[in-house]
Parts: C-alpha cells; structure tokens; sequence
C-alpha cells in the first residue's frame, strides 16, 4: 500500500513575532512493515536554517528557525510512503504477561534493554495502584501477554468516550481516568499507565490514519488529524501495536510517525517563540492511498 500525507499547520499571532525556533516529528519513520520513501518540509517564512536531525529514539526530526517578523506561520509535511501488511502474531501464543515482565528485567539482550526503559513513569504517564487496579481483570494469572493487551484495549474502547476539545495535551492521565473522555492522546496515555504499572514495557507511537477507509470498511476515529496509540513488547514477536481509540490492532491503514515515552517526546511541533501573545493554531492532515508511486505534492 503506498500512501500520500499531507500535514499542514498554521499558526497565527495576536502580535508579530520576531523570532522562533521549532522541532518537528512529521517524517515517517521507517519500520519493518514501513518505508518512507521521501518527505519535504516547507515553511512560510522561509527559515534561516532547516536541519534534518535524529532523537534519542531514532525518529527523524527536523529543526528550523524563522528570523523574519510574522504573524502567521505556516508548515506543511509532505510524505510519501509504502506500507506492508504484516501478520501479527497470535494473541495466544505471546508469552504468559508474567514471564514477559520477569524477562524484562533481567534479559539484558540490545532489545530486551530497549524495552525496559518503557516500563518506567515518564513525564506524562504516572504509573500508580489504580492503572493497575484496572487493568487486573484483563491479566489474569498465566495470560498470554498480548490477549490480555488487546482486551484492555477492548475496555478502554469501551469505557472510555471521544469527545474532541474535552482535553489538551497537557491534561494529566489522572484527570482522563476520572473523566474517561478524551482523544486518542488520551487513550494511548491511560493504556499506557495500566500496562506499566504492571511492569509491562509499552511506548507511545505517533502518526495517522488514512482519510478514506477501505471499501466496505467502518471510517475509524482519528482520520484528518494526528493519531496516536500504543505498542507493547511482546518478546520474541517484537513490538506489537495497539489502537485503543479504534479498539484494534494496527494495521497497513496506521501511518507510523515517531515513537517514545509519552506524547512528550514526539510532539508534532514544539517550540519557542519571542512576541506573539496569543496565538490560534490549525491543524489539517490528509491520507491519500493512491495505486502508483507519485512525488509529494503540496495542498
């Protein structure tokens, strides 16, 4: 499946700005199952400098600095791509949740390491007896790990209700937990406190989903904007990604942005900026699956 994104981002200022400078995650990473063929940032204003960079977690990252004075800013990313369907592995024949977490511990193989560090707290994911109070009833004793993951995803599917503009992205997953109302950020946030206050090694993945769903599929929640949802180490069958907010596994209509800890480490755009006050910001994104291979091109 080859894929055309386009995201676009406008920014508008109460007062002018006279300098900023921004990090992006809006290149596709490139996986096991996908290809970012290639990708072209523009800015308007055009940047002194535009650098093409890599994060701690291996997304690439892009840094630019607009000097000339604005009160409107405007990104687009424009990505081309290619998607393999790839078979998950069985739910029950991942390994019991158990010996996965005991394995994380004390494996101390380059992957098994990798995994480890997502079982801690992170700047927006708290882990507490409470997370693990509700995910209990999904990990019953010698569980296969990733049947019992995708019936928490079930319940938090269930439990909990999209309302878009409910949260922010700075709304804690304490605060979602109480309310059960938010947006994928909110969901892959809350799936995240309850499998790592099992011990479980789980990361938050950033990206989107493709506009128009497949011919005789449901439209799922989240298209037309960024996405986000979780993947869980399920051992010897790898990362195995999770979409609370469509109660699924993900598939080839998941577009893979960056990955890390929480939403914190892959902020679509982040920044600072000297003047401005207050500012509007909007957000447009479109995935286009198209049959032939085709340059990016601007909308």
């Amino acid at each position: 499946m080859r894929y055309h994104v386009t995201h676009r981002t406008v920014y508008s200022y109460e007062e002018m700005v006279s300098i900023c400078h921004n990090e992006t995650h809006l290149q596709p990473r490139d996986t096991p199952a996908q290809r970012c063929l290639r990708t072209r940032l523009d800015v308007e204003p055009t940047p002194v400098r535009l650098t093409p960079e890599q994060d701690y977690f291996g997304n690439p990252t892009h840094f630019f600095t607009v000097q000339e004075p604005h009160h409107r800013m405007v990104l687009t990313a424009c990505s081309e791509l290619q998607i393999l369907a790839v078979e998950s592995p069985h739910p029950e024949t991942t390994e019991a949740w158990e010996t996965l977490r005991a394995r994380t511990r004390a494996d101390r193989s380059p992957s098994a390491l990798a995994a480890y560090e997502m079982t801690f707290e992170s700047p927006r994911v708290t882990s507490n007896d409470e997370f693990a109070a509700y995910a209990a009833p999904s990990f019953a004793p010698g569980r296969p790990a990733l049947e019992a993951a995708l019936e928490l995803t079930h319940r938090i599917y269930s439990d909990f209700e999209y309302r878009a503009g409910a949260t922010s992205v700075v709304t804690p997953v304490t605060e979602v937990f109480e309310t059960r109302v938010g947006v994928c950020q909110d969901f892959a946030h809350a799936q995240l406190a309850c499998l790592r206050s099992l011990g479980l090694p789980a990361r938050y993945v950033s990206g989107y989903i493709r506009t128009r769903p497949m011919e005789g599929a449901a439209p799922l929640i989240g298209a037309d904007a960024s996405h986000a949802w979780v993947s869980l180490w399920c051992g010897e069958a790898g990362w195995i990604d999770l979409d609370p907010t469509n109660d699924l596994l993900v598939s080839d209509q998941h577009v893979t942005l960056a990955w890390g800890r929480d939403y914190a480490d892959v902020a679509p755009i982040r920044g600072v900026v000297l003047g401005g006050r207050e500012h509007g910001v909007h957000v447009s994104v479109h995935v286009e699956a198209s049959d032939e291979a085709a340059s990016p091109r601007r909308r």
